[in-house]
């Protein structure tokens, strides 16, 4: 693992970039001004330090459209791509007065005539139009939103990427599985592998755990100790590069595929997602991913049934709680999407996987290549 906080490579950044320029044109907007930390590294390709928890908005990033200019909140040069001169950073202060005057400062910012931002918070909802003194504050998230939505092929290599090293924890974590092992050494298993793969950050909280064979979309209840006979999920992520990685498979205890029904409930969802992956072509309504559980006899999960992998939290979200979301979203090629598949039996458990599938012009692509248990 590298101790060198380098910027985003090269091409990676500057495609990305002119994808925010270009939805700055489509909106209309002359500056835009951005506060959360993906939306900040997919413009400028700086990893952000000590960012870690939940803070309030604050001018991180200013993209000025009419010579592409980026402004950044930072004390040090340590990552910054030099596309970046120094002279354009700004401090980090505790009196948001100074960061309004630097922004003041900003070529374009006393003309602009529309500025985006990504978020805003009610202090800087009064102090922002002191630094853009001309300027109507508009939603900016849209603009980025539809920027992050199609990926450039360097993004689809860099997920790939991030895909390979969650696949590979989760390999490890499945080769721990037997009677006896506890949920909490599975997910240890899986996290020291994500670690050994040059990741420290995963991109979820539960890894493994026992499937309940009492209620859907439980954890079995008890110590956390896998049983003979137990369907274990596990769900490996990381955020690796700044792009999440996602894959989710369900593997058998002891004698688990011996158990009557077992083999039943996998052919379930074979066939749910056989119908899953047909729906996940360019063009196609996001809806049809929704009705690819109904066609299968199969309920709709409570969670997304797919969701964008990206930088973080990518568009589009496609749920059955978002039912006019799902009735006008269409799939386009360069959408990456986490897709689910969960079915659910009583008295045996759940079979629950996922996939990281790319939208192309010529179909689907599963970036995912975890083996799965056969029937």
């Amino acid at each position: 693992m590298g101790t060198e906080v380098l910027p985003d490579e090269r091409t990676l950044r500057s495609g990305r970039r002119q994808r925010a320029l270009d939805q700055m044109a489509a909106h209309d907007l002359d500056v835009l001004v951005l506060g959360r930390q993906a939306n900040v590294r997919y413009v400028t390709g700086a990893p952000q330090l000590w960012v870690a928890g939940t803070r309030p908005f604050g001018p991180t990033c200013v993209l000025v459209r009419a010579k592409g200019a980026i402004h950044l909140l930072s004390t040090w040069d340590e990552g910054v791509p030099d596309d970046i001169p120094h002279e354009n950073l700004y401090g980090i202060s505790w009196n948001p007065m100074n960061t309004i005057a630097a922004l003041q400062r900003i070529d374009g910012a006393a003309t602009a005539r529309r500025v985006g931002t990504d978020a805003l918070s009610p202090a800087f909802a009064q102090l922002l139009p002191k630094a853009f003194p001309n300027a109507e504050l508009v939603d900016g998230e849209l603009a980025m939103r539809a920027a992050r939505r199609i990926k450039t092929d360097e993004e689809v290599a860099a997920l790939r990427k991030s895909v390979v090293v969650a696949e590979s924890a989760l390999a490890a974590a499945v080769a721990e599985l037997r009677p006896g092992v506890s949920e909490q050494t599975l997910a240890g298993v899986l996290l020291e592998a994500l670690a050994a793969g040059g990741v420290s950050t995963p991109s979820n909280q539960d890894v493994a755990w026992v499937t309940s064979r009492e209620h859907p979309w439980r954890r079995a209840s008890g110590d956390g100790r896998v049983q003979d006979g137990d369907l274990v999920a596990f769900s490996a992520g990381v955020l690796a590069g700044g792009y999440t990685g996602e894959v989710g498979r369900t593997w058998p205890a002891g004698k688990g595929p011996g158990a009557p029904g077992v083999s039943a409930l996998y052919r379930r969802w074979d066939s749910l997602w056989s119908k899953l992956i047909a729906a996940c072509r360019p063009g196609a309504g996001a809806a049809e991913l929704l009705a690819a559980y109904q066609d299968a006899g199969e309920p709709a999960p409570p969670m997304p049934v797919a969701r964008g992998l990206g930088m973080g939290f990518d568009p589009p979200v496609i749920s059955s709680h978002l039912p006019q979301t799902a009735a006008v979203e269409r799939l386009e090629p360069g959408v990456v999407l986490a897709v689910t598949g969960y079915v659910w039996e009583q008295g045996i458990g759940a079979v629950f996987g996922r996939e990281a599938v790319l939208i192309t012009a010529d179909g689907p692509e599963v970036l995912t290549a975890s083996p799965s248990w056969q029937a």
